[in-house]
Formats: structure tokens, C-alpha cells, sequence
């Protein structure tokens, strides 16, 4: 057994004893609405492995979800998809499952992905881009969603388009569909492919395959700019094809 695992096991061993000190250290440091040995196997994790950083920060949005952050560069991010469903100022951003509704939207909404709650824990929700750009704030108190400006500083910091994606996105063959080409989620971002809502039927597509994110920035009257990763590519992508009306996976970074 190597050094660090008996250094994982014994300081697991001890954290077990002492778990509800984790509430005052880090609390629940996983992100799984309890505190309990998770925890600190997570920090533990964290300490030897890295990966995205424990919830020790209060980053919780309206509805109470809380998210893991990662400093990247200059600049902070959410290191996992939004999941909410107010805006700030606790007005409710509709949750729209049929496809014509869908489809015909010239304001804010968001979905689970097949319509199904049970992917949201994993994945997040998807938003079009009415709602990311509403003026009553999709993100948390101290969060945006990003311009293509920002989202273009956290891909040079990487490396650049080719090579920052495989740095971006969570590694192995959990969620990703094989080969998860370039995959080392060196920065912490962990992306994770939660696939869309295309526009043309207001079907899901993809999950498991790409993740499509919005920025804040317009392309024209019709379309946004946004971002990509692909579970065949080490790049991240960029693109303004995307009508506002798709349904795309949304990260936040800090004012």
C-alpha cells in the first residue's frame, strides 16, 4: 500500500471520530445537503488528490443549493452547474417541460434534462438564454454568469481553445462517454457533459456526450455566444450558433 493511501485510511479513521466538528471546520463539505464521514472523506480527497475544492465558502443560491468553487487564475467559479429555480429576488424562473411552449419562448425558463429531476443532482438544469440574462439576476448574490470576455480569460489561463478542455473536464468514464479524450480536470472546473434542449423540436440530446454553456454575451438578435466541451476533444469550444432558445447548462463566476 502506497504512503498516502495509509495516510487516507489513518486520517479517516481519526476524522470519524470527530464528524460533527466538521460543521464548524467546512460543514458540509461534499455538497450533499448533510454532514456526516462524507465530509470528511471528501476533504481528505481533496487534500491528496485535488479536484474541486471543498464547500467551505457559503456559496448557496435563493433555493438553498450549495456549490463547490475553484480558484482558477484570477478568476473564482462555480465547479458545478446551476441548479436553480428563482431568480434573486425570489420571483420563480419557469419550469417549461412541453416542447411547442418551449419552443416559442421569448423569456426566461429552465428545465431538467428529459424533463426529469433525477438528473438534476448530477448535471443541473438547463436554461435558455432569456433567463440568463434577465435583469432580476440568475445567480447567486456575488456570482454572474459570464461574457464571452471572461469565459476567453479562464481558456488562455489554460492553455488556449485546444488543450483547455481536457483541463476543464471531470475525468474517468462516470458520466463521460468514452474516450473523455484529454480529460485530467487539472483546474478544478470539473465539467461534466450534461447534454441540451435543441430549439428546432425542444428535444434533449447529448448527455453523456457534450456540455454547452451560455455566456452573457449576445451574437445578434437571435443568437448568444457559449461555450463547449466534447467527450471526443480536448478543446474547448466556441461558438454563436446557438439560438437563445436552447437549453444550456449555465456555471457562474465571482464578481
Amino acid at each position: 500500500m502506497k504512503h498516502s493511501s495509509i495516510a487516507i485510511l489513518c486520517m479517516g479513521v481519526m476524522l470519524a471520530s470527530f464528524t460533527p466538528s466538521l460543521a464548524e471546520v467546512c460543514g458540509d463539505a461534499n455538497a450533499d445537503s448533510s454532514v456526516n464521514l462524507a465530509d470528511a472523506v471528501y476533504v481528505i480527497n481533496f487534500v491528496f488528490k485535488g479536484g474541486p475544492a471543498p464547500v467551505c465558502d457559503g456559496l448557496v443560491d435563493i433555493d438553498g443549493n450549495k456549490y463547490r468553487t475553484v480558484t482558477i487564475g484570477t478568476q473564482v467559479w462555480m465547479a458545478e452547474n446551476l441548479k436553480v429555480t428563482h431568480y434573486r429576488n425570489g420571483d420563480p424562473i419557469p419550469n417549461v417541460t412541453e416542447a411547442t411552449e418551449w419552443g416559442s419562448l421569448t423569456t426566461g425558463a429552465y428545465c431538467s434534462y428529459n424533463n426529469n429531476d433525477a438528473n438534476v443532482a448530477t448535471y443541473g438544469r438547463l436554461y435558455n438564454w432569456y433567463a440568463v440574462v434577465d435583469p432580476r439576476n440568475i445567480a447567486p448574490e456575488g456570482w454572474h454568469v459570464p461574457t464571452d470576455a471572461e469565459w476567453q480569460t479562464l481558456i488562455d489561463y489554460l492553455g488556449g481553445e485546444a488543450v483547455a478542455g481536457g483541463k476543464m473536464k471531470e475525468t474517468g468514464l462516470t458520466h463521460w462517454q468514452s474516450p473523455n479524450t484529454g480529460a485530467t480536470n487539472e483546474s478544478g472546473f470539473t465539467g461534466l457533459p450534461a447534454g441540451y434542449r435543441i430549439y428546432t423540436s425542444a428535444d434533449f440530446a447529448d448527455m453523456g456526450w457534450t456540455t454547452d454553456m451560455w455566456s452573457s454575451t449576445e451574437a445578434d438578435s437571435d443568437y448568444a455566444w457559449y461555450r463547449y466541451l466534447h467527450h471526443s476533444d480536448a478543446g474547448a469550444g466556441r461558438s454563436s450558433n446557438a439560438p437563445k432558445i436552447d437549453g444550456f447548462a449555465v456555471r457562474c463566476v465571482k464578481d
